[in-house]
């Protein structure tokens, strides 16, 4: 790779070329200014870097060697539990000894701090679907009812080629059912509504109301009135609105109403859509959603970043024969009930997640010719790009671009931090950028990740030391679980993969995020957030049960589409998540104890055909997303499992996974020659099922000799070996290997 020396640093030329050309021009900050600062801050934060990733392996190997000390004796759960105080993996031996606080982030948008809702994420190196991503903050809820397996298709409402009537009239019955439940009428019901009216309030001569003509000749307003947020259309009062907004729990509805259209002709009360607030906010992902390793994708994504900020990124892409051009969606423009001009945002606010302290990256070199912390390299590097929002205008008007922050803040997600050191170690970094680039203290807010088990043990000291930036907390069933067996790997084998969801530690953990985040003040400040629903196909499953995730307390959850992102919206209608979080707050349902309990299956020890189910089940999952990451470079995809289901996996999806074979493979509940036997014939079913994928290479039947084939038998067979159990150094040499055509 090309590389400039600059200063005492080597940058690779396609970098280099991108700051100086692209990235710095129009934010005030000149290229040499940024080479100057990231020299200094290499300087100082990569040796602390090194220091704590070299703490991450000693505390390793001494959990490691005490486990191996005791070995076919009972676990002492207490003796344990010291154990991990003394050598400082655990801060205090429970939550009442240290003292209480709450956080003081300012300067924080609404729809993190004030509204709750459904959040994507998205790899950033993919622009179509970034685009999409970001303009989901309003999607079409007929489109999602009648596309997706939550209307069923008996009985005449087969979704087919052309659009059905009768399938049309059943979205349309639930729609307006759900308009019962988010905005009731003072009487009678939606779907009996023949004309909506913007009339003025007779109690405030100035102001408009929403009155609903009912089929019966009755007029009815809304049993709270002030949910008529605003309206499009004729000013006069005899005329029917274009559209009508209405708001629940801060999210909002829109009605658009046109008789000519197709839909519109089929409903009483012309209503053509239902369009819901959906994805506030979405994150733009570094990290586990893509598969970028070297400076060329590197350089991709962050000019990907920069079109989203600046918000001129377009995607152009063949759908149906012909060429569509997806751009950003600009504001949306209403008049307010007392004529005053309301306007809405028309896309996601943007989070964007760096990587974590782990991989280095040659598109940077130090004075010794080393490999930089790429998490460094994000860091400053997303700073600079967001100067361009930044110092753009606060507010947002028909001739002047929409900010993505209005509150003049940079929301980084920061996953796999191990406890309060990373995460003070990332406040510090931030405070650094702040300082090198002129930006106020605390500009930079901070999302901690909690899917490390040092991080979920000192969840609360984790926030103590981020107070003033944290934005974000959240769980993550794969990456948690990974670091649980591969913390414990020494201790014994593990009850199978999905049994883990009901072991005491995951529904002490799933508890606990909320329970410490609801003491530390984040309710009004933060996001406290849930993990991905990974079943894009199965939405009406996805309306019965992540139902629970607002229930929970958590005033976000993720969501693997736009569409699940406009189904999942409802929940938060149903719910009053701020209220829920207010009924939560000091009655605490989860202790230490709970989320020390190691998920060992003990003397239950699976018979052959349930190993030989979770080994093929595991491996499937491995190859099926290896395959792709390797071959094509593709981080986040909708992959089947073993029986064909879709599910939509990133690279936490092999943590878990390898990780749990290593271990049966660790404590002889399976060999390495059935492992290898299991690999081979997953192979030949995941080559099957991409057999029409014209870009897919195969990994049979030599399988031996396939990259992608050799990097998921090694994330199994060196899982141990791996750092904290991550995938990335292996995926990483493997997918060079590809791209240099080996």
């Amino acid at each position: 790779m090309d590389h400039v020396q600059v200063g005492m640093l080597r940058i690779a030329k396609p970098f280099h070329n991108f700051i100086a050309q692209e990235a710095a021009p129009g934010t005030g900050v000149e290229p040499e200014l940024f080479w100057r600062a990231l020299e200094g801050i290499v300087r100082e934060f990569c040796p602390r870097n090194a220091a704590l990733l070299q703490k991450r392996d000693a505390l390793q190997a001494a959990i490691d060697q005490w486990h191996r000390d005791r070995a076919g004796t009972p676990h002492d759960a207490s003796a344990y539990k010291q154990f991990l105080l003394d050598i400082g993996y655990l801060v205090v031996d429970s939550d009442t000894e240290s003292p209480e606080f709450q956080i003081t982030t300012e300067n924080v948008d609404p729809e993190i701090a004030a509204v709750a809702g459904p959040q994507l994420v998205v790899p950033v190196t993919n622009a179509r679907y970034a685009v999409n991503a970001v303009n989901s903050r309003w999607g079409s809820l007929y489109d999602a009812l009648y596309g997706t397996d939550v209307i069923s298709e008996v009985q005449g409402a087969e979704k087919g080629d052309a659009y059905n009537p009768l399938r049309g009239a059943r979205v349309m019955a639930e729609a307006a059912a759900f308009l019962d439940r988010a905005v009731p009428l003072a009487a009678g019901r939606h779907s009996d509504v023949v004309r909506y009216m913007a009339v003025p309030n007779p109690s405030t001569a100035d102001q408009r109301t929403l009155m609903a003509h009912m089929e019966d000749g009755s007029r009815q307003g809304l049993v709270r009135p002030e949910q008529f947020t605003g309206f499009t259309g004729p000013m006069n009062q005899d005329d029917e609105p274009t559209a009508v907004v209405l708001r629940n729990n801060g999210l909002h509805v829109e009605l658009r109403i046109d008789r000519s259209h197709y839909i519109g002709r089929e409903n009483k009360a012309g209503v053509s859509d239902v369009v819901l607030e959906a994805a506030l906010t979405t994150i733009l992902d570094f990290e586990d959603s893509v598969a970028v390793v070297d400076a060329e994708d590197k350089t991709g994504a962050f000019q990907n970043l920069l079109g989203l900020l600046k918000g001129d990124l377009t995607a152009r892409f063949s759908k149906g024969g012909r060429f569509v051009e997806r751009r950003m969606r600009e504001d949306r423009f209403f008049t307010a009930p007392d004529g005053t001009e309301l306007v809405l945002p028309g896309r996601s606010l943007m989070l964007v997640r760096n990587v974590g302290l782990l991989m280095t990256t040659d598109i940077v070199l130090d004075d010794q010719g080393r490999e930089i912390y790429e998490g460094i390299l994000d860091g400053l590097t997303t700073a600079l790009i967001s100067l361009h929002d930044l110092r753009s205008p606060k507010s947002s008007t028909k001739n002047s671009p929409w900010r993505n922050s209005r509150q003049g803040s940079v929301y980084i997600v920061k996953p796999k931090q191990h406890g309060p050191e990373e995460v003070l170690f990332t406040r510090d970094l931030f405070a650094a950028i702040e300082d090198s680039l002129g930006l106020d203290r605390n500009t930079l807010k901070i999302g901690i990740m909690d899917e490390e088990r040092r991080t979920t043990l000192n969840l609360k000291e984790c926030i103590r030391v981020a107070r003033e930036r944290v934005i974000f907390i959240n769980t993550g069933f794969l990456d948690r679980t990974g670091d649980e067996i591969h913390t414990s790997m020494e201790a014994g084998p593990m009850v199978r993969k999905n049994d883990m969801r009901s072991e005491t530690w995951m529904t002490a953990y799933e508890d606990w995020n909320v329970d410490v985040g609801l003491a530390a003040g984040l309710s009004g400040r933060a996001q406290i957030g849930k993990g991905m629903w990974a079943k894009p196909d199965k939405m009406k499953e996805m309306l019965e049960t992540k139902i629970d995730h607002p229930l929970s307390g958590a005033n976000c959850a993720w969501v693997p589409s736009p569409t699940a992102a406009t189904l999942h919206a409802m929940h938060y209608h149903q719910v009053d998540v701020f209220a829920r979080q207010r009924e939560l707050i000091g009655t605490p349902r989860a202790g230490l104890d709970d989320l020390l309990r190691l998920p060992l299956f003990g003397d239950k020890r699976p018979t052959p055909e349930e190993i030989e189910e979770e080994l093929a089940n595991n491996a499937q999952s491995i190859l099926g997303y290896v395959v792709r990451w390797v071959n094509q470079g593709v981080g986040c995809s909708k992959v089947p499992d073993i029986s064909d289901v879709g599910l939509m996996e990133d690279r936490a999806t092999l943590r878990i996974s390898s990780q749990h074979m290593a271990n049966w493979l660790r404590h002889g509940v399976c060999t390495r020659d059935q492992v290898l036997a299991v690999l081979r014939r997953m192979a030949d079913v995941v080559d099957r099922q991409n057999v029409n994928d014209p870009l897919y290479r195969p990994m049979g039947p030599n399988h031996d000799q396939s990259i992608a084939f050799q990097a998921a038998r090694d994330l199994i067979l060196l899982g141990r070996e791996q750092p904290n159990g991550y995938t990335e150094p292996i995926l990483h040499a493997r997918r060079r290997e590809v791209k240099a055509g080996k």
